[in-house]
């Protein structure tokens, strides 16, 4: 089979590499599609290095088909459609323990040490089958809007901890796939209106199609205050790394509102803030890392209905064989996300 390997910091490689087949407990998946994501950049680049295998098919945000069905294996079928919780936890752990599996100490990350999405083939570990890692869809759903359910699950964590309410005005900083994910949520959750910021006025334009009052982050501050009354946004997320934002989405908070810093920051980064605007205005202040198995299903769920506009999130298609250039895709922002298909 063809796979996409990370080599060493700076070199990917498309290899042929044998068709695994399962053993005992295990499942093995044909992959219809991975999306990319600009944690995948981090890894080539070696700016990210935990738990990172070198040697690992990479891809994490997958969709796929059973192929194969290892001895003992129950619950599924030749030719079902699936997509894996790539969060792989010990559920020993105190973390596990408290609740936390995405967060466990022992974790292990399909595409950064299990072998991803991006070949013909995957092969599920028997744990994570047993575990109930792989997630079967209902109705059919299009592969590449499936491979959606990795980011999306993360997403819904980070919702399910600032619980966007009916009524509320929400600001998100950043039109990338992530914002969008956000954007989506939130007006699916009942959000009156949704401000996205953006630099890129082409980053922009999928955002107002979504129906988010699309603006510069100069005007940022001036729209949240016109759709308050000056009140201040209900929930601000944070959708781009740069510390100084931090700051920033706690002035855009009203008293009582809820900010989260979502996206990934610089290893080591640190950020100056007015603590008195916590004291202050009460706010609550969450994170967003991974998901837990129970978020893949619901993103599964949602996907499925049909209500989330997939569509307008996965906007270009490479095949296997144009991996490395879809990941310069990537680099260069072409669209909004990406998707390689075998």
């Amino acid at each position: 089979m063809r796979a996409l390997v990370f080599v060493e910091p700076g070199r990917i490689e498309l290899q042929e590499r044998p068709t695994p087949e399962p053993g005992r407990g295990e499942l093995l998946l044909a992959n219809e599609a991975t999306t990319l994501c600009g944690t995948d950049l981090r890894i080539i680049s070696g700016a990210k290095t935990a738990g990172v295998r070198p040697g690992v098919v990479m891809g994490h945000e997958m969709a796929g088909r059973v192929a194969a069905i290892g001895e003992g294996v129950t619950g599924y079928t030749v030719g079902q459609q699936v997509t894996p919780s790539i969060v792989l936890s010990c559920n020993h752990c105190r973390v596990c323990l408290l609740g936390y599996e995405h967060l466990c100490v022992n974790l292990r990350l399909f595409g950064y040490e299990i072998d991803g999405g991006l070949a013909d083939y995957c092969l599920v570990p028997a744990r994570a089958v047993a575990q109930g890692n792989v997630i079967a869809t209902r109705v059919e759903v299009e592969p590449t809007h499936l491979a959606l359910a990795e980011p999306l699950s993360c997403c819904i964590n980070a919702l399910n901890q600032y619980q966007v309410r009916p009524g509320d005005v929400v600001a998100i900083l950043g039109a990338g796939p992530i914002g969008l994910l956000h954007l989506e949520l939130a007006r699916l959750s009942g959000a009156s209106q949704v401000i996205v910021s953006n630099r890129s006025v082409s980053r922009r334009a999928p955002a107002a199609a979504l129906g988010a009052l699309a603006v510069g982050p100069e005007e940022l501050a001036e729209a949240v205050g016109d759709a308050t009354g000056g009140l201040g946004a209900d929930v601000v997320v944070v959708c781009i790394g740069q510390p100084e934002l931090a700051s920033e989405a706690l002035d855009l908070a009203r008293p009582g509102g809820r900010v989260s810093y979502f996206a990934g920051f610089p290893k080591g980064s640190t950020a100056e803030v007015d603590v008195n605007l916590l004291h202050y205005k009460e706010l609550t202040v969450t994170g967003g890392s991974n998901a837990r198995r129970r978020d893949v299903q619901a993103a599964v769920r949602l996907l499925e209905t049909g209500a989330l506009n997939a569509g307008a999130i996965v906007t270009n298609t490479f095949s296997l064989d144009e991996a490395e250039a879809a990941y310069d895709a990537v680099r260069d922002r072409l669209g909004v996300k990406i998707a390689v298909t075998p």
